[in-house]
């Protein structure tokens, strides 16, 4: 388990998480912490319950016990969209975006508190003139994101002819308009190509370093290790070790979990 960060609360607490389906234990006791302005991987073999883990902290699961606590504020069992409204945001293993709408539009659907669909108009030449301050400034957010994520020039296109990568550009970028404290990432990089990968990586870090806070599942271990200050590791619904990079693959309890999993 993580130690108290010491003068600051961590900015999201999980402790003692219990989730049963049927009579299948999913989560059985999952404790960790993880402090503000870090990038911490969430790691573990297959089934070790890391994406019931993520569903639980997001609101899509309640949890059968535990506690979780962002921000000093519990927040278990609240609505996915009142939790994000608090700063916390998860993306998905397989993206999200709304296939038959253009990227731009994606981008612009996503803040809170807009007068409906209305703020689409402003991606149309010749309406711009017609649309509120608010939504102007949504548009100018929206191009922001897009051009941090050098995805600006498909802004026209429509999301669903997207590549694979393209469309986690397009995610992260949508989960970023909601001005979150705390991304949940689930597997960002599954199906990126390298050059993608390098690109989201890349803008990771650099939001990372302006403040944002990262939870990542990722099976990529090189990846975690390489790029996350902290790791933690489930194994069989519970936590198995919090560390650093250099600790968990030093642990003797992490290599036998996997040897008895099936992947990471």
């Amino acid at each position: 388990m993580s130690e108290p960060t010491s003068g600051q609360r961590p900015l999201l607490e999980v402790e003692s998480l219990h989730k049963s389906f049927g009579g299948i234990t999913a989560l059985d006791g999952v404790t960790f912490e993880v402090k503000s302005g870090t990038l911490t991987g969430l790691i573990g073999p297959n089934g070790a319950g890391k994406s019931t883990t993520f569903n639980a902290i997001g609101g899509i699961l309640q949890p059968d016990s535990g506690t979780i606590r962002f921000s000093g504020e519990e927040i278990t069992g609240e609505s996915p969209d009142r939790i994000a409204g608090k700063g916390l945001v998860r993306t998905f293993q397989i993206s999200r975006e709304f296939r038959n709408m253009t990227v731009i539009e994606n981008m612009m659907i996503a803040p809170t508190n807009q007068r409906g669909e209305s703020a689409l108009q402003s991606v149309t030449p010749g309406l711009r003139e017609d649309v509120s301050e608010q939504e102007e400034r949504i548009f100018e957010r929206a191009w922001e994101m897009l051009e941090l994520f050098d995805i600006d020039h498909l802004a026209l296109e429509n999301a669903g002819a997207l590549s694979g990568g393209q469309r986690k550009l397009l995610e992260l970028a949508r989960a970023l308009m909601l001005d979150p404290e705390l991304l949940l990432l689930d597997e960002p990089f599954a199906g990126v190509n390298p050059t993608l990968e390098k690109t989201l990586i890349d803008r990771v870090e650099t939001l990372r370093d302006e403040g944002h806070t990262f939870l990542l599942v990722e099976h990529d271990m090189d990846m975690i290790m390489d790029h996350c200050e902290r790791v933690i590791v489930m194994h069989q619904g519970d936590t198995l070790l919090t560390g650093t990079p250099e600790e968990v693959q030093s642990e003797e309890r992490v290599v036998e979990a996997y040897l008895g999993g099936s992947g990471v």
